[in-house]
């Protein structure tokens, strides 16, 4: 059966349709090379901190968390990660051993805990993110207010198209 991604499966296309075909191709790859750097960089980031993806993406969580005044306790990081409590239990343990974070009980409900991360937490996260953020910023700050929204509303369309994946949808044999 010809594939209608393919541009030579021989299905007919006008120059027009040809030439939005090749532009929107070009374009999805492209997104495809920043999202292949963006990994590689996370990846290169967890190894600098010598961490794994779930203790990075909580102390990020628990960062924002802090920037915004509020205390999260260990459900609230196992809904986020979506992992049973166990297993964030064996993450905050990981991280509390690295100096990362510490838990600390809550001021009036002695049976309640959060999750705070510390001040060398913090900093080593700016410093190992900090440049990296500068430079993603220094690339998009000269773009004019029409060529951002553009930018969004493409990103934003690509978004809607790969929630409406079903990973619950059973595969055809």
């Amino acid at each position: 059966m010809p594939d209608p991604t393919d541009p030579n499966s021989g299905y007919w296309y006008s120059d027009a349709d040809d030439d939005r075909r090749r532009r929107a191709i070009a374009l999805l790859q492209a997104f495809r090379m920043y999202r292949a750097a963006e990994v590689a960089m996370r990846r290169r980031t967890r190894e600098s901190m010598s961490m794994g993806e779930n203790d990075l993406l909580v102390l990020r969580y628990l960062l924002k968390a802090r920037q915004k005044e509020q205390l999260v306790s260990p459900g609230e990081l196992a809904r986020y990660l979506g992992v049973s409590t166990a297993s964030m239990t064996a993450i905050i343990d990981r991280l509390e051993k690295s100096g990362h974070v510490r838990r600390e009980r809550h001021a009036t409900d002695r049976r309640s805990i959060y999750v705070i991360p510390t001040v060398d937490t913090d900093e080593e996260v700016r410093k190992t993110l900090g440049d990296m953020h500068e430079r993603m910023l220094a690339a998009v700050i000269d773009m004019s207010p029409d060529e951002a929204t553009i930018v969004m509303d493409t990103l934003a369309r690509l978004q809607n198209a790969v929630d409406q994946v079903d990973a619950h949808v059973t595969r055809r044999r």
